[in-house]
């Protein structure tokens, strides 16, 4: 498996549609997982999720 997306760049979460950006690869057994973050608008604050690279799409 190679990795889909580079650090800075902008994806779409598949499950809810959020948009985020990508901070770094994390190394998994069986995959890669994607460190992203994202701005949560009610909290006014940038929160941070760690998904698995199948997960994400490219954001236009």
């Amino acid at each position: 498996m190679k990795r889909l997306f580079k650090k800075g760049e902008r994806v779409k979460n598949v499950r809810d549609g959020k948009v985020m950006e990508v901070l770094h690869y994390i190394k998994d057994k069986s995959s890669y997982l994607v460190e992203c973050a994202w701005f949560d608008m009610e909290k006014k604050e940038i929160r941070t999720l760690t998904l698995k690279q199948d997960k994400l799409l490219k954001a236009s």
